[in-house]
């Protein structure tokens, strides 16, 4: 194939993914009326919380609705969590399948898979708030403290996790208060988070840029299931 036949094969695509993306805009209305600015969407989610937090929560999810979803979905908001079975954001927030756009790795890092996952639920599926939410005790983070200057004893891929949820962090609390400094570390991986989207993702640091989007951060106790912002 020659270079011009792969330029233009490139763009054609391209074309396709953009009319596919316009299509499923256009039927978003029809499964999931959600709020329409990023202050909006957070305060629904918040709002969520605080009905799962006091046991009232109101979200169902009928048969009637499987049908529509099934074709297309309109999240408003879009989360990386970890990788845990205890963490749920459709119940943590109270929200309906179609509403949350939700992703999982271990410790809630920002992988290129999760960038690219997130470009698509802000430029297709019109997402209005990214949520990287982290969580108290989690095993993730406590094994990247306990193992922090030996990652090299770990088996398999695990090292390369744990290296980016500890070495971008400088903690503050005394390592020998491990509560605390656990604590810390995971408002810390959850916080960088942010800053790792805009930098590293031209098209959601313009959604941001104009308005479009907005980035937060977040801790959720398992206790008492209370979501605590930590950045925005």
């Amino acid at each position: 194939m020659t270079r011009f036949s792969q330029v233009g094969l490139a763009l054609l695509t391209l074309s396709l993914v953009s009319a596919a993306g316009l299509a499923l805009t256009s039927n978003m209305t029809a499964v999931h009326d959600g709020p329409a600015t990023p202050d909006e969407a957070i305060k629904a989610l918040m709002d969520g919380n605080a009905r799962y937090v006091a046991g009232t929560p109101q979200s169902v999810n009928p048969p009637s609705a499987r049908e529509a979803l099934a074709t297309t979905h309109a999240p408003f908001a879009a989360i990386v969590r970890c990788a845990d079975a205890r963490v749920s954001p459709e119940i943590c927030f109270d929200a309906t399948l179609g509403s949350l756009f939700v992703n999982g790795v271990a410790g809630n890092i920002i992988t290129p898979e999760i960038i690219a996952s997130f470009e698509y639920a802000v430029g297709t599926l019109g997402a209005k708030v990214i949520v990287v939410m982290g969580h108290r005790h989690c095993g993730a983070v406590e094994v990247a403290i306990q193992m922090r200057n030996k990652t090299d004893q770990l088996p398999g891929s695990l090292p390369m996790l744990i290296d980016q949820i500890i070495v971008p962090c400088a903690l503050d609390a005394n390592p020998d208060d491990v509560q605390a400094y656990e604590h810390e570390a995971v408002i810390c991986n959850a916080n960088k988070g942010v800053d790792q989207l805009t930098a590293r993702s031209p098209l959601i640091a313009e959604a941001v840029k104009n308005g479009d989007l907005k980035i937060i951060a977040g801790v959720q106790d398992l206790t008492t299931g209370k979501f605590t912002i930590t950045k925005q």
